[in-house]
């Protein structure tokens, strides 16, 4: 069965961020997520982290300025300075939570700019960011996200990330493959996980319609979980899904896997 993080940052919102950790162990899982860790000391999510017995999987590159819309600034030509220290900032914090990847969001497509100089910063950027966490011994990933959600964003299908990658050349970036976005994108969901899984290193979920948890929408994962073991993934799978009601009342799914397995009870 493959390894869930939970998404700290949509999941276990009914109690504040630091809270959310002892709650996701409660919970069954074993590893965690979000988007950002930069508004904590690294320190006081590391005490959480250990006091909870739980694994630091992912967290992304600073995005630029969340709050006001911005969703990475990669490729953005008048902000590579700002991206490069970014990189920094992230291997610092990874340093200390013993987090061994991390997510860079390319971003909105910038206005000004022609697509040529747009890719070029997105690929000397990732270059960039793929060589100094590879000295710190943290593996670099980039996600397409769909761009219903997000309109405008650079990095949407899963052959663009394909492409930009091999233009890259650094055996340290791989893909984060979010299951949601992807089949808002493009579908073909087993075929693309199947083929191009030696370029995945990290897998998210959510379920369509919805963005909620698995067994909500259209999508199967009952199969996909079969298929994943069946491939030999290896990597964490991301819950980043918005409950439809509460975070608890939600995990059904993952109790039925438990169920499947035979490993008892989910904790609560």
């Amino acid at each position: 069965m493959p390894r869930f993080a939970a998404n700290l940052s949509m999941l276990f919102t009914e109690v504040d961020f630091l809270q959310r950790f002892a709650a996701a162990a409660n919970a069954g899982f074993s590893g965690v997520e979000f988007l950002f860790p930069y508004a904590y000391p690294a320190e006081l999510i590391k005490a959480h982290l250990d006091a909870s017995g739980l694994t630091q999987v992912l967290f992304n590159l600073p995005a630029g300025d969340w709050d006001q819309g911005e969703r990475g600034i990669a490729c953005h030509p008048q902000r590579v300075e700002e991206f490069r220290a970014g990189v920094d900032q992230a291997i610092a914090y990874a340093r200390v939570l013993g987090n061994t990847q991390v997510n860079c969001l390319a971003g909105i497509r910038p206005p000004g700019f022609d697509d040529a100089r747009i890719e070029q910063t997105f690929i000397d950027n990732l270059r960039y960011a793929a060589a100094a966490l590879e000295k710190a011994g943290i593996t670099l990933v980039m996600e397409a996200i769909n761009t219903r959600d997000i309109p405008g964003f650079y990095l949407s299908h899963s052959q663009q990330a394909l492409a930009i990658r091999e233009q890259v050349g650094s055996a340290n970036l791989y893909l984060q493959y979010d299951i949601y976005h992807m089949q808002i994108m493009e579908g073909d969901l087993a075929h693309t996980l199947t083929e191009h899984l030696a370029a995945i290193r990290h897998i998210q979920l959510a379920d369509n319609p919805g963005r909620h948890e698995p067994g909500t929408g259209e999508i199967n994962y009952p199969f996909l979980f079969e298929l994943l073991d069946r491939i030999g993934y290896q990597g964490w799978i991301g819950c980043e899904y918005k409950p439809a009601t509460t975070t608890s009342a939600g995990l059904g799914w993952l109790q039925a896997l438990f169920d499947v397995q035979g490993k008892g009870q989910v904790p609560r």
